[in-house]
């Protein structure tokens, strides 16, 4: 198993609430975006794959815990491991830290989907074998 892919964002004005807190529904464009970039950095882009094999990955389901707040101007980190890898679906395990910390713990499900069916189908062989190799 590898160690975990990791993005970085930096917390913006457009991020937070009144407080200066990160908005908790924020954390999830964090998470996909994490996500995002560690398909691209296995050569992966997403709407090269919807316009030419008509797949695309969609969130099924998550679970998020918020352990503390992110805040205006924090460098954050997010992690991402697989946690499961089937045919049709990947688990990601991500975490969303500042400086080790921990912030927010998700385990976010994924499906692949046939776009022209709209249903669930196996991820391209090649995709499938990519993210394998970080399990």
């Amino acid at each position: 198993m590898t160690g975990p892919r990791r993005f970085a964002v930096r917390v913006y004005y457009e991020d937070t609430d009144s407080g200066g807190v990160v908005y908790y529904a924020n954390y999830l464009r964090f998470l996909e975006r994490a996500r995002t970039e560690l398909l691209r950095s296995l050569g992966v882009e997403q709407a090269q794959l919807a316009r030419d094999a008509g797949i695309a990955f969609a969130v099924r389901s998550l679970q998020v815990e918020y352990v503390k707040p992110a805040r205006l101007d924090d460098l954050i980190e997010v992690a991402t491991t697989i946690g499961e890898l089937g045919r049709a679906q990947v688990v990601f395990l991500q975490r969303i830290e500042r400086e080790g910390e921990l912030l927010v713990d998700a385990t976010v499900r994924v499906a692949c989907l046939d776009l022209a069916k709209g249903r669930a189908a196996a991820m391209p062989k090649n995709i499938h074998e990519k993210l394998k190799e970080l399990t």
